[in-house]
């Protein structure tokens, strides 16, 4: 019998991880050839390994799907990687639904690895990259920012309870400031440790730079976006990246019932909630591709948030394109090109002349002499064509 891949399924946890390792043939049956757990440590990932090469002996390729438990799988998916494996890390919530389509009910640790193994074989799931230092230190330092801020919120909100309340007590009020400080200092060193890790890269530092032109946004917002993204290795195209993100729109429609169109929400949240002020900041600076497609979707939704959550998810395509590109942002870009694109016309008007037996002589003739059109610009939601068209005139 012909065999295509194996697929390595593991279901992680804390103390230790499940593997099954399944085999597809060319009619696309799968079989478990083995299964058995691990101690999730050093000692755990060698025995694994053996365990492993002894029960993948055909010259096949073999692919090793880990379930993202956490940051459990990370160590185990270096460990891998650093063996030149072909590893792919699965959200739990992909995995989970994969399962269920499976129609595998009961639930346990080693149900879970043998439903990995198979979406091993007959998926082609996207290998794993792994962070650099640098990314990996900015995720960790930022998402330590957004944690220090959550705590200041809660610091100043029971501080103000506090004052405002029928009994004060100046003690614990002095107690609220002294921590309320101290995470302050905490939060400015933490940003300063990201502005140096940006400015000690020499790559970082010019793409940083260049996007940075962008008016309204600024560097802590532009680091979150690139260490949740792991420098956008992973996307190959814009439609990937809004929906990891969770900016794709989810349309709510079946029959003659036509329910909201909303944006999913299931994605990073970490890079939503970066681009909150950003998306204000568009509008307040008149940063032009978004504050006209802003206007666009307020005259049409009259709900300022909605415009507001178009404008983020058109800043971050701005963001993912400047990087890729390694270009600087250019707000004219937008009208340099529609002039260029833009042909001229061969049409004229042609003024009125006397009526000739009773009739206007008037309408479109082609002439040596041209009318440029107006300039047109891109759009979101409008795609004006590239010729005017001149249906009456009077």
């Amino acid at each position: 019998m012909d065999f295509l891949k194996y697929g390595v399924g593991i279901d992680m946890a804390k103390e230790k991880f499940d593997a099954c390792i399944s085999i597809i043939d060319k009619l696309q049956h799968v079989i478990i050839r083995a299964q058995c757990s691990f101690g999730n440590n050093k000692n755990g990932f060698e025995a694994f390994f053996l365990w492993a090469t002894k029960n993948t002996k055909l010259t096949i390729p073999a692919v090793y799907l880990v379930e993202a438990t956490g940051v459990y799988y990370e160590q185990l998916a270096w460990f891998l990687h650093n063996k030149n494996y072909s590893v792919s890390v699965v959200v739990p919530n992909k995995a989970k639904k994969y399962k269920e389509a499976l129609g595998l009910k009961s639930k346990n640790d080693r149900i879970d690895a043998k439903g990995l193994a198979q979406m091993a074989c007959e998926q082609n799931n996207t290998i794993w990259k792994p962070l650099t230092s640098n990314i990996y230190l900015l995720r960790l330092i930022t998402r330590q920012i957004q944690s220090v801020s959550q705590q200041a919120t809660v610091l100043k909100n029971q501080l103000h309870a506090l004052q405002y309340g029928m009994y004060r007590d100046k003690a614990i009020e002095k107690m609220y400031t002294r921590q309320l400080t101290l995470v302050k200092k905490d939060k400015e060193s933490l940003q300063l440790r990201v502005e140096q890790i940006v400015e000690n890269d020499e790559i970082l530092k010019k793409k940083f730079e260049n996007i940075c032109k962008i008016k309204g946004i600024g560097l802590q917002n532009l680091a979150v976006i690139v260490a949740e993204t792991n420098g956008f290795t992973a996307f190959e195209n814009i439609a990937q990246l809004v929906s990891y993100a969770g900016y794709d729109v989810v349309e709510n429609q079946s029959g003659k019932r036509s329910g909201k169109t909303r944006i999913s929400k299931k994605g990073n949240s970490h890079i939503r909630r970066c681009l909150h002020f950003p998306a204000f900041n568009m509008i307040k600076y008149e940063v032009a591709p978004f504050k006209n497609l802003y206007e666009r979707v307020f005259e049409k939704s009259k709900i300022k948030m909605k415009a507001y959550t178009a404008v983020q998810k058109k800043l971050l395509e701005f963001i993912f394109i400047l990087w890729k590109k390694d270009e600087a942002f250019d707000p004219n870009y937008q009208d340099k090109t529609s002039r260029e694109e833009e042909p001229e016309s061969s049409f004229t008007l042609v003024p009125k002349e006397p009526e000739i037996l009773g009739k206007k002589n008037e309408g479109l003739v082609n002439t040596n002499q041209k009318i440029t059109p107006a300039i047109t610009r891109v759009t979101q939601d409008k795609h004006p064509s590239k010729y005017r068209r001149m249906s009456s005139f009077t």
